[in-house]
C-alpha cells in the first residue's frame, strides 16, 4: 500500500518540483518510503503535527490543503462561512506558505479569511478568534518541537482548541478527500482574504496589560533587569512591547536569538523547558547583572524562567515552580486588594504539582483538575462561563503553559512573561528574589518535588511500542513503585479510580484519555501518558515529605523496569 501511494505521488503531473526531487531521492530506500506513506498524518484535537517533507505522513502543502478542505466542509456545515477564519503562523520553515495555502483553500470554499501579515504568537490567534467573532482559527506552528517539525492547530469559536467531536469530523472528511483531487483554491489576492495586523495587536496588548495587579511599580519595575529570549520565534515584538508599556525599562533581548529563524541555529531544541537553550541568555544576564531571565518558545505560548540566586547563579524554575509562584502571588495580592472575584477558581492538570492545592485551600479558592492539554482548561472556562457559577482566575500545566484571565483560551507566554516580571518586581520591593519566595512557600506549604521523563519512539513502530507499554500497565497493575505500595490508580481511558486497599471504585467525570495515574501510600503519585502531538511517551511523578531525592530515584528505577516491553 505505501509503495502504491509513493508511486501515485511521483506520477502526479502537477507535483511540486521540490517534493518530486525529494521523493526521487528516496526511491531505493523502502523503509523511508514506508515511514512517509504507511499512514496519513492524523488530525487530532491539536490539529496536525509532523515532520516536514514529502508523503502522506508528513507536513507539506498537500496535507495542509486536504486538512483545510476538511475544516472548510465542517465550517460550512456549521453555517460559519461568513463569520470566517483567522490565520496566524510562527517562524518555522514553510509556516507562511502553509498559512497562505490554508487561506486560499478556505477562500476557495467561499469562507471569509483574516490572515496576519507577519508571524504572531499563538495566544494572539486565540484572542483574535474571539475578538473578530470568527467561526474558527488556524495557527501554523509546531510549538517547541525541533526544527524538522511543523504543525497546524485549529481553534473553535470560543478561542480554545477545537473539540474532540469537531476534530474527528474533520479527520473523517479528510480521509474521504483525494489529496490530489479537486480542492478549490482562490487567488492570493482574493477579496475574501483580508490581511490584518495592528487592528488586532492593539486590543490584544490591552487585554494582556489589563491582567496586571500592581499596575504602577514605578522605579522598581524600571530598575528590574530582565534578559529575554524568544528562541528565534514569534514572541519578540509582543513580549518587548507589553513589558515596555508596563514600565520595565531594562529589558535586554539575546541578540543571537531575536530574529525569527526556523532552523533555531543556537539551540538543540527551542524548548524553554531545557536549560541548555538559555546558555546565551545566562551569558548576557551575567554581563548585564540581570535579575531575571525569561524565554518563550517559537509560538510564544510557553514560558521558561531562570531566577538569580543569592550566590549569583541562575536557577531554572520548573513549570510547576513557576505555576506555584504565580498562584500564590495572584491569589495573595488579589485577596489583599479586594480584587478576587466571587466564587473564584484555578485550573491545573492531573499531572501538575499538588502543591497548588495547598495554596488554593489557604485562600478558599476552588481547584479544578483537568486532563493534560490546554484545550481542557479552555473547555472548563467555557463550561463555567455558560453556567455563570464560578469566575476563572488562573490556569496552568506543568509543561510551562499559563493563562491569567479569560481574554484568550490558550496558554499565553506574552501575558505570563508580563505577570512573572511584575511578580519579580513586587517581591523585590520586599527585598526578595523569586528563589527566596520559593523557599518561603516551601516553608509555608511543605516541600513538593516533581519529576518527568520523556521517551521518544521515532518511526512507525513507535506507536506499537507505546501501545504495548500502556497495555502492560493496565493488565498488570504494579503493586509497588519505588519505595511504596500502590494504594490506588485512575484509568482515565475509562474514567474510573480504583482503591486497591478497599477495592472500591469511583467514577471520574473527565473525558476519556489514555492516561494512567498511580497513587502511593504517602500521597506521592506517578502518571503515564503517551503524548497526543509528538512521538513520545511521558512519565510524571510528584513526591512530598522525607528524602525527596531518594524517592524520585526509586520511582525512576521502577519506571525503567516497567518500560522493558
Amino acid at each position: 500500500m505505501y509503495l502504491e501511494k509513493y508511486n501515485a505521488w511521483l506520477a502526479y503531473d502537477k507535483l511540486d518540483d521540490e517534493i518530486k526531487l525529494e521523493l526521487m531521492a528516496i526511491g531505493d530506500d523502502e523503509q523511508e518510503i514506508r515511514e512517509r506513506f504507511l499512514s496519513d498524518l492524523k488530525f487530532g484535537t491539536g490539529g496536525l503535527r509532523g515532520i516536514l517533507g514529502a508523503g502522506t505522513d508528513r507536513m507539506n502543502i498537500y496535507t495542509v490543503r486536504r486538512a483545510t478542505q476538511g475544516l472548510a466542509l465542517y465550517i460550512k456545515e456549521q453555517g460559519g462561512a461568513d463569520r470566517g477564519v483567522v490565520i496566524a503562523y510562527d517562524s518555522r520553515h514553510y509556516s507562511p506558505e502553509f498559512a497562505l495555502c490554508a487561506a486560499r483553500v478556505l477562500a476557495g470554499n467561499g469562507i471569509r479569511v483574516y490572515l496576519f501579515t507577519e508571524l504572531r504568537p499563538t495566544p494572539e490567534l486565540s484572542f483574535a478568534v474571539r475578538h473578530l467573532g470568527c467561526e474558527a482559527g488556524i495557527v501554523v506552528t509546531a510549538s517547541h518541537n525541533p526544527a524538522k517539525y511543523n504543525g497546524y492547530k485549529v481553534y473553535g469559536r470560543d478561542g480554545g482548541q477545537v473539540a474532540n467531536e469537531a476534530a474527528d469530523y474533520i479527520f473523517e472528511k479528510m480521509q474521504s478527500i483525494d489529496i490530489f483531487g479537486d480542492i478549490p483554491e482562490s487567488e492570493p489576492d482574493s477579496p475574501l482574504i483580508r490581511m490584518i495586523n495592528e487592528e488586532v495587536d492593539e486590543p490584544y496588548y490591552e487585554a494582556v496589560l489589563s491582567q496586571r495587579i500592581h499596575k504602577d511599580l514605578g522605579q522598581t519595575a524600571a530598575d528590574l533587569k530582565i534578559v529575554y529570549t524568544p528562541f528565534h520565534g514569534a514572541g519578540a515584538t509582543a513580549v518587548k512591547e507589553v513589558l515596555r508599556r508596563a514600565g520595565f525599562r531594562k529589558v535586554y533581548v539575546v541578540p543571537e536569538q531575536e530574529a525569527p529563524d526556523g532552523a533555531f541555529p543556537t539551540v538543540k531544541s527551542p524548548n524553554p523547558e531545557d536549560k541548555e537553550g538559555f546558555a546565551l541568555a545566562i551569558e548576557l544576564a551575567n554581563k548585564m547583572e540581570a535579575d531575571l531571565i525569561i524565554g518563550t518558545d517559537p509560538d510564544s505560548d510557553r514560558v521558561g524562567v531562570l531566577a538569580r540566586e543569592s550566590d549569583g547563579s541562575f536557577v531554572a524554575l520548573t513549570g510547576n515552580m513557576t505555576g506555584v509562584l504565580l498562584t500564590e502571588y495572584i491569589l495573595s495580592q488579589k485577596t489583599g486588594l479586594g480584587l478576587l472575584p466571587e466564587n473564584p477558581y484555578v485550573i491545573k492538570t492531573v499531572v501538575t504539582s499538588e502543591m497548588v492545592r495547598c495554596i488554593t485551600d489557604r485562600y478558599g479558592v476552588e481547584l479544578v483538575d483537568v486532563l493534560t492539554g490546554f484545550k481542557y482548561i479552555a473547555d472548563t472556562i467555557l463550561d463555567h462561563e455558560k453556567a455563570g457559577d464560578m469566575n476563572f482566575v488562573l490556569g496552568f500545566e506543568e509543561s510551562y503553559g499559563y493563562l491569567v484571565g479569560d481574554y484568550a483560551r490558550d496558554k499565553d507566554g506574552v501575558s505570563a512573561s508580563l505577570i512573572i516580571a511584575e511578580m519579580a518586581a513586587w517581591y523585590q520591593t520586599r527585598g526578595m528574589s523569586l528563589c527566596d519566595m520559593m523557599r518561603e512557600l516551601y516553608a509555608k506549604y511543605g516541600i513538593h518535588k516533581e519529576w518527568a521523563k520523556n521517551i521518544y519512539f521515532e518511526g512507525t513502530d513507535g506507536i506499537e511500542k507505546i501501545k504495548n507499554i500502556m497495555e502492560k500497565l493496565r493488565n498488570d497493575i504494579p503493586k509497588t513503585l519505588g519505595w511504596s505500595h500502590v494504594v490506588a490508580y485512575t484509568d482515565y481511558s475509562i474514567g474510573v479510580r480504583r482503591d486497591l486497599v478497599t477495592g472500591m471504585e469511583k467514577k471520574v467525570d473527565l473525558p476519556s484519555s489514555n492516561v494512567l495515574r498511580f497513587e502511593l501510600e504517602d500521597a506521592s503519585w506517578v502518571a503515564f501518558r503517551p503524548s497526543g502531538t509528538e512521538p513520545k511517551f511521558k512519565i510524571y511523578a510528584g513526591v512530598t515529605r522525607g528524602n525527596l531525592e531518594a524517592k524520585i530515584d526509586a520511582i525512576a528505577e521502577s519506571v525503567n523496569t516497567l518500560l522493558e516491553v
